[in-house]
């Protein structure tokens, strides 16, 4: 099936949020604080300015609590009396003129009374850095499994290692935006989000206002991957708080600085390892811990640290396993959502891990995971037992098979040996993905999803799962179209508007195709048996049914429904962190090839090949371009996209000096897939959005280890790092 909204897209004719006319609005601007921690002394308003001519909003001006509903109620819509970080929104202001307004903004000061700011998370707060609890941590959790101690003690070899992941910008096309006005007694917010239902939880808290009295409604959304899940629920406040006062519509849109400077970023971390082993290399204990940076405020680092920790230990079976986490607050911008939502930091670490202990122990990388890589039968860190039918050996050979590993291997020894300035080498990477929510959480959200049948025989899908360039639009369509065998022209996906669509949960957690899909084909049936066909009923039965129906309810569309179901045989259990974690897993392995300049330090990746298991396949165009997206994120974040700090805040926020890959910097990424159908996902489909991610950094990164007898334990790997480690080698 051809993308649904390809072409709009391609022309031009796509509507954005700042493509979207308004008339007699305001531009909106927010005033930041300037420091990472104190009280706020005071708030200046410069001389030269007519501020009568400007709306101005601040924390007094909030008809409800003032904080941001998440997790945690602890982040405040606008600063009152204290800051947390630089950055932090105090003030809103307003204007016809967007160059007013920005010029307004600049003319404010917030005076901040400083106080010691704690600022790394790796090391222990200073007694006047601890500010929230002991010791600054935030969340903490633990997986175990057997008797690590005793197993550790008795193993033949104990391999240990420390590694870091740095924090990762979004960088989507679209820059996070909002607009919001009243329609009658209704503020109505429309914007770019990934999971209109939070907005709405947090208009309605912060405002006062009951579900009759606000309406979200997510425009075209130009890239996602996590920051536009939790963020614009602060935006959205701030651009309503404006329209409230005002009384008129009002546009908040950040440029590029201010959306790199202010908004969430993937959780810098910390992983160290200690490992057990027998001499063939088998696994006998895992002892790891995960530390991450929570930034200022909770946001959602406790979900992220819970996946971090439960991917942990890698798609491996071992019988002594523990795991600690430990999110850590500090005043550095709030870290928040990102694509794979904690499981790339742990398995980079955990992937870089098995290549030291294959080094360690002198055996061959690919010999190590093949003898440790999860069977049938046995069981994850939380004592999940698999029992999917996937061979994972299998995966790893057919992408060794594609990449002509052992071949090149070879070939690199003799370009290596006689090459002057450039050397080669191979890395792999073998890991997992869980879909959906961890354990209870489907079943919490509690998803709904309908689908009407319209008068001309087509039928609606509505859900509030949204499309940001991933192809919601186009499974859906398909989905519902293969269900009742109709033409995809039959099918609309609606609008995503909290007025009209349940809240069929966000669009994150690789969970719209696999779950939310499989709303849509069980709504489906509904809709059929409500117009009174059966099962095997399709295509133009199905338009007729729907037009009776219409004929003889006038006014009153058909509508199926369905609900979340747990899938038999699920538990879990979220004290004690054990039992089934996750529905389903996705499995995968990437090799890669890379080619380092030893006269720049420079690493280049050359070829890539990614093989996933993801159930079936249901549009392969979609899911190889989701595998190679992932990729290319995974090669920047390994070894280009660095965050330079300062007072906790990006310094380096434009993309003059804040690198991502172009096409320059991108290899052929030969991407095949290995099917095994889910009987619990659509169309026999697991989730595959976030899986791309996990295994890039590891592979590139051991690749590089390879090919320059270096030990890199740190991403991003830049010319600069790997320079130092070179040196390091050459020193001894």
């Amino acid at each position: 099936m051809l993308r649904r909204e390809a072409l709009a897209k391609l022309t031009g004719r796509e509507r954005y949020v700042d493509d979207l006319p308004l008339d007699d609005f305001l531009w909106g601007m927010t005033v930041r604080s300037p420091a990472p921690r104190g009280r706020i002394a005071s708030v200046r308003f410069g001389k030269d300015i007519d501020w009568s001519r400007f709306v101005v909003v601040d924390h007094r001006d909030i008809p409800g609590p003032n904080v941001v509903a998440l997790i945690e109620q602890d982040q405040p819509v606008l600063a009152a009396e204290s800051v947390r970080h630089v950055h932090e929104p105090v003030l809103l202001l307003a204007h016809r003129s967007r160059a007013a307004v920005r010029s307004a903004a600049r003319a404010v000061e917030v005076v901040v009374a400083e106080e010691p700011a704690a600022l790394d998370f790796r090391a222990v707060p200073a007694p006047a850095q601890i500010q929230y609890g002991k010791d600054n941590v935030l969340k903490h959790l633990k997986i175990e499994k057997g008797d690590v101690e005793r197993a550790l003690a008795r193993a033949p070899v104990v391999v240990a290692g420390t590694y870091e992941t740095g924090a990762q910008e979004h960088v989507y096309l679209e820059t996070q935006g909002m607009i919001a006005y009243l329609e009658g007694g209704v503020l109505v917010v429309k914007g770019s989000m990934q999971c209109p239902y939070y907005v709405l939880k947090a208009l309605q808290h912060a405002l006062g206002r009951d579900e009759t009295r606000v309406r979200v409604i997510q425009t075209p959304t130009g890239g996602g991957f996590g920051g536009k899940e939790e963020f614009p629920s602060h935006i959205a406040l701030h651009a309503a708080l404006l329209a409230l006062k005002s009384g008129r519509p009002v546009k908040l849109i950040y440029d590029r600085g201010e959306d790199m400077a202010a908004t969430t970023k993937r959780h810098p971390a910390l992983v160290r390892h200690r490992t057990g082993l027998a001499r063939d290399g088998r696994l006998l204990a895992q002892d790891i811990e995960v530390v991450i940076d929570g930034g200022a405020y909770v946001t959602l680092s406790p979900v992220v640290l819970s996946r971090a920790i439960i991917h942990a230990a890698g798609p491996y079976a071992c019988d002594n396993v523990r795991i600690t986490g430990r999110a850590m607050f500090t005043n550095a911008v709030p870290f928040g959502a990102f694509r794979g939502f904690g499981a790339p930091q742990s398995q980079f670490a955990g992937e870089r891990h098995m290549d030291v202990i294959a080094r360690t122990l002198g055996v061959d990388p690919v010999e190590l995971r093949r003898v440790n890589l999860l069977k049938d039968g046995q069981t994850t860190a939380t004592g999940q037992v698999i029992r999917d039918g996937t061979d994972r050996v299998a995966v790893m050979e057919r992408a060794l098979e594609l990449a002509r590993y052992r071949e090149k291997g070879h070939e690199h020894a003799g370009f290596n040996a006689t090459h002057p300035t450039m050397r080669r080498g191979m890395g792999l990477a073998t890991f997992y993905h869980g879909a959906g929510f961890t354990g209870g959480g489907e079943a919490a959200l509690k998803s709904r999803l309908r689908v009407a049948g319209r008068a001309d025989g087509g039928v609606e899908v509505l859900s509030a799962n949204i499309e940001m360039g991933q192809g919601t639009l186009t499974v859906f369509t398909e989905l519902a179209a293969n269900r009742l065998g109709l033409e995809p022209d039959d099918v609309i996906i609606a609008e995503a508007d909290t007025t009209r669509v349940p809240n069929s949960g966000p669009t994150v957690a690789s969970r719209t195709t696999m779950i939310v899909g499989g709303l849509v084909e069980r709504a489906c049936d509904d809709l059929r048996r409500r117009v009174g066909l059966d099962d095997a009923s399709r295509g133009q039965a199905v338009k007729d049914a729907i037009r009776r129906w219409h004929r003889e309810h006038p006014g009153e569309p058909p509508i199926g429904e369905a609900a979340y179901e747990r899938p038999p045989g699920i538990e879990w259990d979220d004290k004690t962190y054990r039992g089934d974690a996750y529905g389903a897993f996705a499995w995968a392995a990437y090799v890669t090839e890379v080619e380092v300049d030893l006269r720049t330090c420079g690493a280049r990746v050359i070829d890539f090949v990614a093989v996933q298991e993801v159930g079936k396949v249901l549009n392969p165009t979609l899911a190889r371009g989701q595998v190679q997206g992932g990729v290319v994120q995974g090669i920047g974040w390994a070894l280009m996209e660095e965050c330079k700090w300062q007072q906790g805040a990006m310094a380096n926020n434009q993309l003059t000096n804040y690198l991502i890959p172009t096409s320059d910097d991108v290899p052929p990424v030969r991407v095949a897939f290995v099917e095994n159908p889910y009987p619990h996902g659509a169309g026999g489909a697991k989730g595959l959005g976030e899986l791309p991610i996990d295994g890039p950094a590891p592979a590139v990164v051991n690749a590089v280890a390879r090919a320059t007898g270096t030990d890199p334990r740190a991403i991003p790997v830049t010319p600069e790092r790997l320079m130092e480690l070179m040196e390091n080698a050459v020193r001894g």
